[in-house]
């Protein structure tokens, strides 16, 4: 017997992937600004798609809106800052959190370094309004930003970032009571990344920076409405370390999975 709940989350999940591949329809029928400004070449030569990108975030501020308003905040813009960057950034050779920090010192602002700031503000600010206490709403912030950049970390081969967030929204999916927001929230990831998964896994499609770090902002804000101070302090501290050891976590994701690698680099 099907509950009222599980039925809520099953159709969260089904109007999220419907939006999410009506969106990349509707894009790449219409291909804004020319079909060039949304195609890249991998390194094997092949020639990917960009329209789920902002079909990903399309679909999850959708379904965040309906929960709450300051999580589909926190992912469009960690949407539009993902999108700076694969715009302004895609000829920057300079991959990763230190080499963007590096730059930094040195005085030269990247577009990295914008969509980082830009994602850090973004979540310090849905966490404050999330969250009553500061802490909370420090840890929330956090939590939200790190779970963005970690989504983009392990973006670098096909179907990566898709099935990571597939994997870590499946657990919300079981949660009740106080935390039912949580399973709401995770349902609407899940079913965007199922969308994108089957073209990204072939390489017709990828989500780009713009797809990835609003999918990641989302699971963080799913982690944030549906836990209090100590499940938020565990995975502040999982996202830390995760950015601390970015390149070994990228080195992970590249483990083949027996399909041809897309080449596609954290920033």
């Amino acid at each position: 017997m099907i509950t009222r709940r599980s039925g809520s989350r099953s159709a969260a999940f089904a109007v999220a992937a419907g939006v999410a591949r009506g969106g990349a329809a509707a894009l790449r029928a219409a291909a804004p600004g020319g079909r060039a400004r949304w195609e890249r070449t991998n390194f094997a030569g092949r020639t990917v798609e960009l329209y789920a990108g902002p079909a990903a975030v399309l679909a999850a501020v959708a379904g965040a809106a309906r929960v709450r308003p300051a999580v589909a905040g926190a992912v469009l813009a960690a949407g539009a800052c993902g999108a700076y960057d694969d715009l302004v950034g895609a000829g920057d050779p300079r991959r990763g959190f230190r080499a963007h920090l590096g730059a930094l010192r040195r005085g030269e602002v990247t577009s990295g370094t914008v969509k980082l700031g830009g994602i850090c503000a973004a979540g310090l600010l849905a966490g404050a309004l999330l969250k009553e206490r500061p802490v909370d709403r420090v840890l929330a912030g956090v939590v939200i930003a790190g779970a963005a950049h970690f989504v983009n970390l392990v973006d670098v081969r096909p179907a990566r970032a898709a099935g990571a967030v597939l994997a870590l929204a499946a657990p919300g999916l079981l949660r009740s009571g106080p935390a039912g927001e949580l399973a709401a929230v995770a349902a609407v990831a899940a079913g965007v990344a199922a969308a994108v998964l089957p073209d990204d896994l072939r390489e017709r499609a990828m989500l780009g920076d713009t797809g990835a770090h609003a999918l990641g902002a989302l699971l963080g804000a799913a982690v944030v409405v549906g836990n209090g101070r100590p499940g938020l302090a565990a995975h502040a501290a999982a996202v830390v370390g995760a950015a601390v050891y970015g390149e070994r976590v990228s080195g992970v994701a590249r483990v083949p999975w027996g399909v041809r690698a897309r080449g596609r680099e954290p920033v």
